[in-house]
């Protein structure tokens, strides 16, 4: 029969539980909780068990738990967009490393499941089959109906705001994208510039009408009247042509805010063929302070949307949710603004 004793001189095979909690003058079910990460217990209490677990060297049983509570303890990064639109754009690179990092905290593992273009239900059905406890959702089109409908047999959290409410409603962690736009347009109006274009994201996402709202804040609180709107798709070829027809209006333009940096750094080159100075005669603000934001000439002044802290706070949200505590279905991160050389 084992033997479950806190005498560390004695002769222990196998350390439980039960002398974990016995060691840290916790009952079991705290024990439980802290070992298994959640946030509701006292922080001496985690402390306690944190320092029994190091003094018994106990090691959960992973498979007898996951057994017990069925899970597998795994969750999955998704990413309903296309694999080429992803392997471009730092953006889901960033955000995975935190959410990679702070998994790598916990007892769960971090799979990263790329939705198929040709049966995008075929992923769906993956996530309902009891091969993971939980699943992030990451796109900037995704449509978040679909997945919502599966927050009845899983707990789901999404990386970005829907165009429209989901039901149920969904939990979601995400910049605020109209602070995002109006920061960086006012940047340029602070600068003095009064012909202030936009090159918008797509507007058919929550992240491209939200950074156009901000842009149109920010101007109408300056007195200002709009100016020329073109609409890009996050791509640094979409920003270059969304520049040309800027350019082609005819109408003076003396700033740009770009939704963001890849479509800046398009925006840029087209400026810089034509012999236009930045930002002598156009300043220009971007949306993400990414590799194209700091390599940019001239490097671009831009917002920073933290978007590995947004993988970070994704994974734990999601922890959160599995674990069966109350979660707000908004959670915001702030953003601020990075100066570099082109206002």
């Amino acid at each position: 029969m084992r033997r479950h004793t806190i005498d560390t001189d004695a002769d222990i095979t196998v350390p439980t539980l039960i002398a974990v909690a016995a060691l840290a003058g916790v009952s079991k079910s705290t024990a439980s909780r802290v070992i298994n990460g959640s946030s509701q217990v006292t922080p001496e209490a985690v402390a306690s068990v944190n320092a029994a677990v190091e003094q018994l060297h106990y090691v959960p049983n992973r498979a007898a738990r996951s057994l017990v509570r069925r899970r597998a303890q795994t969750i999955a990064m998704v990413i309903p967009q296309r694999t080429a639109e992803f392997f471009a754009d730092p953006y889901f690179a960033e955000v995975i490393q935190g959410a990679a990092m702070y998994a790598s905290s916990t007892d769960y593992t971090l799979t990263l499941l790329i939705e198929s273009d040709v049966d995008p239900d075929k992923t769906r059905r993956f996530l309902t089959g009891g091969n993971v406890d939980g699943a992030l959702v990451l796109s900037h089109h995704t449509s978040m109906q679909a997945y919502a409908k599966l927050a009845a047999s899983l707990p789901v959290v999404f990386g970005v705001r829907g165009l429209e409410p989901t039901d149920p409603p969904g939990h979601v962690v995400d910049v605020d994208n109209v602070e995002a736009g109006a920061l960086a347009t006012r940047r340029l109006v602070e600068a003095g510039r009064r012909d202030i274009a936009t090159i918008t994201g797509p507007l058919d996402t929550a992240a491209g009408v939200d950074r156009l709202a901000g842009w149109r804040r920010a101007l109408g609180a300056a007195g200002l009247e709009p100016g020329l709107q073109e609409e890009g798709d996050f791509t640094p070829t979409s920003g270059a042509r969304a520049m040309e027809r800027l350019l082609a209006a005819g109408r003076p333009v003396d700033a740009v805010f770009a939704a963001s940096a890849q479509m800046a750094t398009g925006a840029l080159g087209v400026l810089r063929d034509r012999g236009i100075p930045v930002p002598v005669r156009i300043a220009m603000t971007s949306v993400d302070d990414n590799v194209f934001a700091a390599d940019a000439y001239p490097a671009l002044t831009t917002v920073d949307l933290r978007t590995a802290e947004k993988g970070a706070l994704l994974v734990q949200t999601l922890h959160r949710l599995i674990a069966g505590e109350d979660v707000p279905e908004m959670t915001t991160i702030p953003c601020g603004l990075v100066e570099r050389d082109s206002v």
